[in-house]
Parts: C-alpha cells; structure tokens; sequence
C-alpha cells in the first residue's frame, strides 16, 4: 500500500481502435447499433423467458442469467469506446480505469463460471435424463448461482488489488480502448514478472481449466449419443452446438490474452472487439434463432 504514495498517474490514455477521425465516425455508427441490438435482444431474452411457463426450467434459468451479465459486460466498456470515438483525447481517470477493470473481470469470471455450469446441465440433461429434475432443482440453482458470483467477485478483488498496490509515474499511454489488468500492470515503477506470473495462473488457468471441463462435457454428450438420435437427442446437439460456439468465441479471448506474457500484439484490439461488443451479440442470435423452445415462444408472444 506504501508504493500508492508514489504514483504520480492521475489518467491514463487510451490508444483507441484508430486514430482516423473519419473511420472512427463510421465505427461509432456501427457500434452504437451494436450496443442497442446487445441491450434490446437480451433483455427481451430475460422477458420471453420470464413470460412464457414453458420456458421454466433450469437450462432458461441460467440463459436469462447469461442474458444478464452480458448486458452488464458490454456496458462496462461499450459506453466509453462510444464517447472516445466523438473525440480526440481519449483519456480515462486512475479510478474510473480500476473500477473499469474490476466490474469487467467480476462479470467476465461470472460469465465462464455460468458457462460450465450450462455445460454441466446439459451433461445432466442429456446422459441422465431421469435424475435430470432431482439434480437440478431450483434449490441447486440458485446455489450454483451464488457459488458463480461469489466466484467472479473474489477474481476481480484479487486481481484489482494487485493492480491497485503497484505504484504509476509513468508513462500513461494504453494501446487499446479500455483498462484491463495486463494493459496498466506493465505502466507500473517496478519489475512486474511476478505480478504477470500471478495473472497467469489466475485468469488464464481460469479459461483453460473450465474450458477443458466445457470441451470434455461435450465429448461425453457426443459419445452418449453417437448411435441413437431420436429427434429430442437432435435437438440437445443443437443447443449444445449452439453453446460451445459462444464458449468458443469468449473462452477463446480470455485465454490469448490472460495466457501470455503483458504485452501488446497487433490482434490484441480485434480479439478485444470480440470479447466485449461481439459475443453478448452473439447470445440473442443463437439461443432465439436456434432453439425450438425460444422460436414457439416468440409465435406464442406474437399471437
């Protein structure tokens, strides 16, 4: 806590997606419509889920909840790319820059958390059918919802608070465009080796560790369903094609960055784009347009 007498960085400066005013115009059109089709798809998501009693069931349960913290994980950075693009300094203060950082790995941890749980429901659904309602009610649920924000909320402390304690005299420059932890531990006064070890071992074996639990949830499925597909089973491989492709795309960003050494590389800013406006747009259009249940609703709702 003493080094926090040192630092002399009250903002930082963020590099942006470009430097071109007029590329920058076009993309704030772009992402904008991004932003609203992210807000509005989920949150009629949450709605379809919470009007339609067919939808009840725990594997909705945790899509509404995906919903969710989708909304909140785009927020946490869209709101600032949009403003940064109507503007030439693109600059963001000390504490606006942690609190970005916190509130983005609390809800990216919670993210891949209620990923494998989603797994683990449909590994449950699908090779133990008859045990299905036993194993997964509402009282497990609401525990594995708990267990999954506790989880991210302790992440993002631990990882905010080794940013927090490392002294800043600068330089303040970020190559990208917003605060995140391997971005601003490597603008720190000291040797951050050690600090970049930790990273590492945390986020990083993070996503790989739940991906490989997400990747063998789905080699069992496959393997218990490789010689009788009945039109349910069909329709299981469909939501669970459905969701290793979300998986895929987050688990994917999480694991180039946090798995590597605090620099910066020339996809850094592509992967990022990804990860915070591409996937929770991605949520709405596979789980409404590729899932039976949510296109009988969507007819229900509209009749």
């Amino acid at each position: 806590m003493a080094w926090q007498n040192h630092s002399t960085v009250s903002e930082f400066f963020l590099s942006g997606l470009t430097s071109n005013h007029a590329v920058e115009l076009a993309l704030f059109t772009f992402f904008v419509v991004i932003y609203v089709l992210i807000i509005l798809g989920n949150i009629f998501i949450i709605f379809m889920i919470a009007h339609d009693q067919q939808l009840h069931s725990p594997m909705y349960f945790f899509l509404s909840n995906l919903s969710v913290i989708d909304v909140c994980h785009s927020s946490v950075v869209m709101p600032k790319m949009l403003a940064d693009f109507l503007v030439d300094k693109k600059s963001i203060s000390f504490a606006e820059c942690m609190a970005q950082m916190f509130f983005l790995h609390l809800f990216a941890c919670t993210e891949i958390f209620l990923l494998t749980i989603m797994a683990y429901d449909r590994y449950i659904a699908i090779c133990n059918p008859m045990r299905y309602g036993t194993i997964m009610s509402q009282k497990m649920c609401l525990q594995l919802t708990a267990a999954m924000c506790m989880g991210g909320l302790i992440h993002s402390v631990a990882l905010t608070a080794l940013t927090l304690n490392l002294p800043y005299c600068g330089p303040s420059a970020i190559d990208n465009f917003f605060c995140d932890v391997p971005l601003v531990i490597k603008l720190a006064c000291v040797n951050t080796q050690v600090f970049e070890m930790l990273i590492v071992s945390n986020s990083g074996l993070i996503s790989v560790v739940c991906f490989l639990v997400l990747v063998t949830s789905y080699v069992v499925i496959l393997v218990s369903l490789r010689n009788h597909l009945s039109e349910g089973q069909h329709k299981a491989l469909s939501t669970c094609a459905a969701h290793l492709t979300v998986v895929t795309l987050f688990l994917g960003h999480c694991i180039f960055i946090y798995l590597r050494p605090a620099k910066s590389l020339a996809a850094d800013k592509v992967v990022s784009v990804f990860f915070t406006a591409i996937t929770p747009l991605m949520n709405p259009i596979i789980y409404t347009f590729r899932n039976e249940d949510m296109q009988n609703a969507l007819r229900k709702l509209f009749r």
